[in-house]
């Protein structure tokens, strides 16, 4: 017996869907998947860059530490001005406290601006104290884990506290990751007590 003709022409309609139904799902199949690869790719270069930021806080964090560390070791008092850049790393270590504070505004030709890194004058001489924390690889081939520059420290004076026991400092503190697109300035008032006795009165 004969099949009839229209059912073979119904049976040859439904395989073309079928083959054109399949090319669409392959086809929205492959655009997700190259859509997820790429999402892939920009997670894992905001990952990089957020791990790169947390570093190189740590890092200016660990330099500020030192810095307190620095100063509470009866290295303070009204400092003179700085005009260089100095060297905690050096032997002996070359480190002042600086009477010409850092500022907030632009640099001028004796002083940097705190959030312009790495510090310098509006001459272009370097300021601060460079120093570089144990463990610390710095390198100009970025990489590894390495920073591009030492990081630095400055230490100003801020006169006494209120009950005139406390003498107070400005310590600041900045790194730069791998690139200079990464950095990192740190701040603290960092308070030493002087060894001053009230006897009470005679």
């Amino acid at each position: 017996m004969k099949a009839h003709p229209s059912i073979g022409r119904r049976q040859r309609a439904q395989k073309g869907i079928v083959l054109i139904t399949a090319m669409i799902i392959l086809v929205v199949t492959t655009v997700l998947s190259v859509a997820m690869f790429r999402n892939f790719g920009v997670l894992e270069r905001m990952s990089g860059s957020s791990m790169e930021k947390q570093r190189t806080f740590n890092v200016a964090q660990n330099t500020l530490q030192y810095a307190e560390w620095w100063v509470s070791q009866g290295n303070g008092g009204a400092g003179s001005s700085c005009s260089s850049l100095l060297s905690a790393d050096a032997s002996p270590p070359t480190t002042q406290v600086c009477s010409n504070g850092l500022l907030s505004t632009a640099a001028t030709s004796t002083q940097a601006q705190v959030s312009a890194v790495p510090w310098k004058t509006s001459g272009g001489t370097d300021l601060g104290v460079a120093y570089t924390p144990p463990n610390l690889t710095v390198s100009s081939t970025p990489g590894g884990g390495a920073v591009a520059i030492k990081p630095r420290f400055y230490v100003s004076p801020l006169g006494t506290d209120p009950s005139g026991i406390v003498q107070l400092y400005q310590v600041s503190a900045m790194a730069e990751g791998a690139t200079a697109d990464t950095i990192a300035v740190v701040q603290s008032v960092f308070g030493v007590k002087s060894n001053v006795v009230d006897a009470g009165g005679l």
